[in-house]
């Protein structure tokens, strides 16, 4: 488990709303700030997991990257309007809009690369789901309300018994948030990234709620949905844990 990339939901809602804030105040248009605060997520996810663990403040790194590239941008749009420019003040402009398209199409393979399951995965992960006895919906209702609580108690050693121990946790950010990246295995590791991602915050709340027809949880900060957990629930136990944080996917959620 990456602990570059382990932070509660207050802390992940936050550090994008800045991040958009710095962006919009610098180009003027909230729609430019979210694609220039989506590709510095996906810059940062083009680190190494080493390089993240050498950053002592994620935040300002993010941040630097944003005013980066809100002038990067700036400089292009400059141009565009501008053709008096000298040769050599020329060749800078067309070196960072090279830098940029390149830097986009790198972020765009990482997109698709993050978040997001292999079909082998998938075909694996629903095939253990499938081959584990299954519980009845009391029982998987029983579970999921007990694994939120020992997650708003912060209690891990209960929290590692209702998981099995070869559980496996998949978190899904897009992306667009500084989320895990890579599935995480084993009981106390799990554990650890969920009680770290719901640790209590003023302004956060966890619910048992419908999730896909199944209960799972829900967890707020403030009035905004922040994840939305499903949990897979065989032989008495969580077998394996999905996390959604993805705020594009959670806009249904977060409707009106």
């Amino acid at each position: 488990m990456d602990e570059a990339d382990v932070v509660s939901i207050a802390e992940l809602l936050d550090e994008r709303r800045y991040l958009l804030d710095v962006a919009c105040w610098m180009l003027g248009s909230a729609g430019e700030a979210e694609c220039v605060v989506d590709e510095v997520y996906r810059r940062w996810y083009g680190l190494s997991g080493a390089a993240r663990r050498e950053i002592a403040r994620p935040r300002s790194w993010l941040a630097r990257s944003a005013g980066r590239s809100c002038l990067s941008r700036l400089a292009l749009v400059e141009r565009s309007g501008d053709t008096a420019f000298e040769a050599g003040a020329e060749g800078v402009e067309e070196e960072v809009e090279v830098e940029v398209e390149v830097e986009v199409e790198v972020s765009r393979v990482l997109l698709d690369a993050l978040g997001c399951l292999s079909p082998d995965e998938r075909a694996r992960a629903s095939l253990r789901v499938r081959r584990s006895d299954p519980v009845a919906p009391w029982e998987h209702d029983a579970l999921v309300r007990a694994v939120g609580r020992a997650c708003l108690d912060g209690d891990a050693g209960h929290l590692v018994s209702l998981l099995c121990p070869d559980v496996t946790a998949f978190f899904d950010g897009g992306g667009k948030v500084r989320a895990l990246s890579r599935p995480v295995h084993g009981g106390r590791e799990v554990a650890q990234s969920l009680l770290t991602l719901l640790a209590r915050r003023p302004r956060t709340a966890l619910t048992a709620q419908s999730v896909n027809g199944r209960t799972g949880l829900v967890a707020r900060y403030g009035r905004q949905v922040a994840a939305v957990i499903s949990l897979d629930v065989a032989d008495r136990r969580v077998i394996q844990v999905w996390v959604i944080l993805n705020p594009d996917k959670l806009r249904s959620w977060n409707q009106p």
